[in-house]
């Protein structure tokens, strides 16, 4: 496992590496334009260096080499006709998991002809194909029309036997050409289905009544010969009588794409011409069949590659589009900056020259490093497990260069936290598991990840946070003694219930499930045995009518204990900050004052929960600890009331906390200012972008950069003022949401219970008959198992996640946590494969 063999080497690693981002540095190269093709893509390989545009004012179509970049772009037109083709064809594409070089330029030459021939036979093929089956479906549906032609030629006999003739020949018609003849002529020819009441009203209005209309279905269905597909047709016969009105009945077949076809009234004359029309469709049919086998037998040539060559165009793309962004020199030679980890300098050197040796170039490339005072991208290294969780902080804001990355913490506090609102052995197992299974399936689920969709894409980039979730929620199980809103009797009951009258004494000495029982320790050994549970909460809480109380109180203390740890340690992590930093000022005007203010009223909030459960027995005063904190402001140097006494001298001790804790407000208000105000020098160290430690950051750079920003007085003390009111506030609102651990896990608890006693319970309670009562059991255990699922592990721990990620966001990162940087993109063919890269 990647993570295993990472905490395996942290040992081998300076701490610095895990905390903060990989240093960098600005490294110019020099390469010969027949070499640069060959060592790009060495680079493009490796993946270690995020070059800069030099060409930012040139147009996009004026750069070196946009004629490379067009034709990589018809490559990939051409990529995408075949795949249409291999899609139309419902030809299956098999998966190939192996990813190809970048084909050196001799290979892209041949590549790209190759898909040109291809391009062209292809075209050809469909063109002749397209051409048979116009042919195809013309000839079959002169078939139809002469098999109607039956039909319609008896219809016209009737009419003539009727006397409608008359009706339609009249003596002297001018629309008919003066034509006195009473002989009918009639057009055949075939429509599309639905156009058929429209030709029909246009005939009739454009002959005034004077043609007659008959129409038959096709049954077999027609296809367009271009798309292939099903088009409902039908057979018609006009009569009319004149030519001008045989024309007047043309144009409008012609305007509503009917297609008209030859037609002899004599009978034999019809049967000679379908005998035709059949043996033309026979050699049709021939021809067809084996166009179509040309046509799959090549197309099946293309589908065995067409994966890699997408892959391969898709690099080359990626080259090109870079190189546009290098210089030409007075040499001739290409000029190209970027920034590359400093540890990874000799493996891109090593890259160029691979690259030069290919392109077998006389002119070696040359890599140099550049001083600068521009901020560096930050680059954090990651490997499967911590890459989810430098995603959830980078979400939040790209840690600033060499700023302290919270994510090597965030792998064990947030799965933590996330545990203790989910606290459930039974729902944490179940979740552990579902993380473990894609865990251990990686490798399968990675080579097919573009077929699945993206919730689950999105699921399987956080299994490692899943599983680890789950894990801590089966942790905090344990520890609340929960499985399904149950409790597990592992180590035995601290506690006999042997002064109640409600208890069952008989032989079983069961206790009664019914009853509930208030849970006194006092006195000692009478109902409590003194030693407690050896592990998490005793499992005979579960049956006292004082649980919820009980529950309640151990959690909310919980949770604020758990949230001065965290606030402090993000406090601790802001001083490493500002002594990395070397901003002295910051130490003394903001850390220091920050934690004695944190200290005096959080840290003396959980002294008094500490004291509490150690001093105070079930006898005792039991002084509301909340109330105690707020008369430490209200009641300042008041005698503090018996019952609201804990130890002695408490007074003062609390009047000197809220004392100190006042000192500190307008200490980190003013202290900072007035020093920077007196001593500017001091200002522009605290002030400073780039640590001075690093030589390649000097402020003897000769490139110009970044200029640092001047900051004024009124600037220093607005900025010190918000901080303050913020940090200020922040200690009483932060606390009061880590609350919601509580919260989360008090409704996750509450709401396994009663889906439990009334679903589970209520089911396995039934007693119908002896048929009825296995089903009923059965049903009832698939509803409770889908809702649990559904409920209490989906939603339940989407919400749990959502306010795991608040606490690091809001509470824990805002004491150290700036985020403003930018992160490291390096030019990595991994990177463009994956659409990360968008050109």
């Amino acid at each position: 496992m990647d993570y295993l063999q990472c905490f395996s080497q942290c040992s081998e690693v300076d701490m610095s590496k895990l905390l903060r981002s990989e240093e960098m540095t600005l490294a110019q190269i020099f390469l010969s334009q027949e070499a640069s093709y060959n060592c790009i893509r060495e680079l493009g390989e490796l993946g270690a260096v995020q070059f800069s545009d030099l060409n930012e004012g040139v147009n996009a179509f004026s750069r070196n080499y946009v004629s490379e970049i067009r034709r990589a772009e018809e490559m990939e037109r051409r990529l995408r006709f075949f795949a249409s083709e291999i899609e139309r064809e419902k030809l299956p594409i098999p998966a190939d998991y192996n990813v190809p070089a970048a084909p050196n330029p001799k290979d892209l030459i041949d590549l790209e002809a190759t898909l040109e021939q291809l391009e062209g036979e292809t075209r050809q093929i469909n063109a002749n194909q397209e051409a048979l089956l116009r042919n195809f479906y013309e000839l079959k549906e002169l078939k139809h029309v002469l098999n109607s032609a039956s039909v319609f030629f008896q219809v016209g006999a009737a009419i003539q036997q009727e006397g409608l003739k008359e009706r339609l020949t009249p003596k002297f018609d001018e629309e008919a050409g003066g034509n006195m003849s009473r002989h009918l002529s009639f057009l055949c020819g075939v429509i599309n289905r639905s156009k058929i009441p429209v030709f029909e009203r246009v005939l009739w209005r454009a002959s005034r009544g004077k043609a007659l209309l008959r129409h038959m279905e096709i049954e077999e269905a027609l296809k367009d010969p271009a798309t292939e597909e099903e088009i409902p047709k039908s057979t018609f016969i006009v009569y009319f009588q004149g030519e001008q009105l045989k024309m007047r009945v043309k144009k409008i077949c012609e305007g509503l794409g009917a297609t008209t076809y030859p037609c002899k009234e004599d009978w034999e004359e019809r049967r000679q011409t379908e005998a035709e029309v059949d043996k033309r469709l026979e050699e049709l049919t021939s021809i067809l069949n084996e166009t179509k086998n040309h046509r799959f037998r090549m197309l099946n040539t293309v589908v065995s590659s067409i994966n890699s060559w997408i892959i391969q165009v898709r690099k080359v793309k990626a080259i090109w589009y870079t190189m546009n962004k290098f210089k030409k020199t007075e040499t001739g030679l290409l000029h190209a900056e970027g920034w590359c980890p400093k540890i990874q300098l000799n493996e891109v050197d090593r890259a160029l020259k691979r690259g030069a040796q290919a392109a077998g170039s006389e002119v070696a490339p040359i890599l140099n490093t550049v001083t600068t005072r521009r901020t560096p991208p930050t680059y954090h290294r990651t490997n499967t497990l911590t890459k989810g969780y430098q995603a959830v902080i980078d979400a939040y804001g790209v840690a600033s260069y060499q700023e302290i990355n919270p994510a090597i913490f965030t792998v064990i506090t947030f799965p933590f936290l996330f545990g203790i609102m989910f606290g459930d052995i039974g729902h944490g197992l179940i979740m552990f598991l579902a993380g473990l299974y894609l865990v251990l399936k990686e490798g399968y689920f990675t080579k097919r990840l573009k077929s699945y969709e993206e919730i689950f894409s999105m699921m399987f980039h956080g299994r490692y946070i899943i599983m680890m979730n789950g894990m801590f929620a089966v942790y905090a199980g344990f520890l609340y003694n929960d499985i399904f809103s149950l409790s597990l009797n592992i180590f035995g009951f601290s506690w006999t219930p042997t002064n109640f009258t409600h208890y069952e004494k008989n032989s079983s000495h069961y206790i009664n499930p019914e009853a509930m029982y208030g849970m006194d320790p006092y006195p000692k050994g009478y109902e409590y045995k003194g030693n407690p549970y050896f592990f998490g909460i005793d499992p005979f809480w579960n049956l006292a009518e004082n649980k919820l109380t009980f529950i309640n109180s151990y959690k909310m203390k919980l949770a604020v204990i758990l949230g001065l740890i965290q606030m402090t340690f993000g406090l601790i992590l802001s001083f490493k900050n500002f002594q990395f930093k070397g901003k002295t000022v910051d130490i003394y005007c903001t850390f220091v004052p920050q934690m004695i203010f944190l200290q005096s009223l959080i840290g003396y909030l959980c002294f008094m929960i500490f004291f509490k459960w150690f001093t105070c027995g079930p006898r005792t005063t039991q002084p509301s600890l909340l109330i105690c904190l707020i008369n430490m402001f209200l009641q300042f140097g008041s005698p503090i009331e018996e019952h609201m006494q804990l130890y002695s001298n408490q007074m003062y001790i609390q009047s000197a906390l809220v004392v100190i804790a006042v000192i500190c407000v307008p200490w980190m208000l003013g202290a900072k200012p007035l020093i920077e105000h007196m001593y500017p020098r001091i200002q522009h160290a605290s002030y400073a972008p780039i640590p001075q430690s690093y030589e390649q950051f000097d402020n003897d750079g000769e490139e110009e950069g970044e200029e640092e920003e001047h900051h004024s007085m009124v600037d220093v003390i607005v900025h010190q003022g918000i901080e303050t009111i913020e940090f200020t506030l922040g200690c009483i609102s932060n606390t009061a949401s880590y609350l919601r651990l509580w919260a989360l896990s008090l409704a996750h608890a509450e709401l396994s219970e009663v889906l439990w006693s009334m679903v589970m319970q209520g089911g396995l309670g039934m007693d119908i008959n002896p048929y009825v009562n296995p089903i009923a059991i059965v049903l009832t255990f698939s509803f409770w198992a889908v809702a649990t699922v559904a409920i209490l592990i989906v939603m339940e721990g989407l919400s749990a996640f959502l306010h795991a990620l608040r606490l690091h966001w809001v509470e824990f990162q805002n004491k150290f946590y700036k985020g403003e940087g930018h992160l490291f993109a390096p030019f990595s063919f991994e990177r463009v494969l994956n659409g990360q890269d968008e050109e």
